[in-house]
């Protein structure tokens, strides 16, 4: 594998960890809060909602929506600049949480609101797998 020089995800925290190992192994995981039934990502020690702390990790679906996309044209960071121009996006999850991420496997012009798409992970290290999506 070579060398991934972005940078990367802080996955020793306790409260993230959990969600790092299911992306590893090809699995998109969500908290859901036994009291209220509330889903939520990011990670976070409790729920945002009823802001009690019986939280579980379940499989979401993978499958959602593209609510809101942009176009990079100019990276952030000198080591993004290969990439450009890609698609930074939110993506509600059929669950109703939207996360950001990235719209991969299209031209980004071919990239549109409402698009359905599904989680796909770009394994950049051996311990590292990001969260992406690709048109269905």
């Amino acid at each position: 594998m070579t060398s991934y020089s972005k940078p990367l995800p802080i996955m020793h925290d306790e409260v993230t960890r959990k969600y790092w190992e299911g992306c590893r192994n090809g699995k998109l995981l969500l908290q859901k809060c036994q009291d209220c039934g509330t889903y939520q990502t990011f990670p976070r020690n409790l729920c945002y909602k009823c802001h009690l702390q019986k939280l579980n990790w379940v499989d979401s679906s993978g499958r959602g929506t593209v609510y809101s996309f942009s176009i990079v044209y100019r990276p952030p960071m000198e080591e993004f600049a290969p990439d450009v121009p890609y698609v930074v996006a939110i993506v509600e999850l059929e669950e109703g949480v939207r996360m950001m991420t990235n719209i991969v496997g299209c031209a980004p012009d071919d990239v549109t609101i409402g698009m359905k798409v599904q989680v796909v992970f770009d394994r950049v290290t051996e311990e590292v797998a990001l969260p992406k999506f690709r048109p269905v």
